[in-house]
């Protein structure tokens, strides 16, 4: 059966409760959160750490902005969060899944598909062959760094986090006794990932593209795009823990 054309800019959202369609009409505002009688799209209702209005879609200048007036932040598939009164940031055609954050180890999901100018809304694709994530390619040293980088994410710790330039560069001189590496060395290692990768279109990767306080977040948000893509994998830890020869 075909499809009805959509026009375009037509939004298209949906979260566990529910799902809505929204034409594009100057200063519509869809909202969501977990207040059912007062949103248009409810999420987390069970969960009070999502605010009763978490945040809205809103459609002005021609586009779709996301606004967070919640209490928590609302995270995009790469990493980057929108902090609670954050500035509104433009929903790009196509689909975007962010999440929002609620209780400890709990986030909610909201879709979003905003239609492009072919005005028809992608067709199911049952049978296509599943799209493998491509890895980045990286140089030896700069696999081993992300790899130490990345340790407590590949082993499954409860509370991952990137390990510390400190202990970054005593598993590189472990790994590398003649290599020289310092907490120096293993900074500007991944800083030139994460230049390399934000150049080649990976956001959340730079300290200008992060709201402060910036704190971890740049690695964080590495570390989650090298896993994402397969480019470090906990068998590769074997790599960095094998005796030097």
């Amino acid at each position: 059966m075909q499809q009805r054309p959509s026009a375009e800019h037509t939004l298209f959202v949906q979260t566990l409760a529910g799902s809505a369609t929204f034409g594009p009409k100057e200063g519509r505002e869809v909202l969501f959160g977990r207040n059912r009688p007062l949103v248009h799209l409810t999420l987390g209702e069970d969960d009070p750490q999502v605010s009763r209005e978490h945040g809205r879609l809103r459609f002005t200048g021609g586009r779709w902005w996301l606004s967070n007036s919640g209490r928590t932040g609302i995270r995009f598939p790469a990493g980057t969060e929108l902090r609670p009164g954050g500035e509104p940031v433009p929903v790009p055609p196509g689909y975007t899944l962010v999440t929002v954050l609620g209780s400890p180890g709990r986030e909610h999901a909201l879709e979003v598909r905003v239609s492009g100018p072919d005005r028809v809304r992608p067709l199911p694709r049952h049978d296509d062959s599943t799209r493998v994530p491509r890895p980045w390619p990286l140089d030896g040293d700069e696999r081993l760094a992300a790899l130490a980088l990345a340790r407590r994410y590949l082993q499954n710790d409860p509370r991952p986090a990137p390990q510390s330039w400190r202990q970054v560069s005593d598993e590189m001189q472990q790994a590398d006794p003649g290599g020289g590496w310092t907490h120096r060395r293993a900074e500007h290692t991944v800083r030139a990932i994460r230049e390399r990768l934000s150049a080649a279109g990976v956001a959340g990767l730079l300290a200008s593209e992060i709201e402060p306080p910036v704190g971890n977040r740049l690695n964080e948000n590495l570390v989650a795009e090298l896993i994402r893509t397969n480019t470090v994998t906990e068998p590769d830890l074997d790599e960095l823990d094998r005796e030097p020869g």
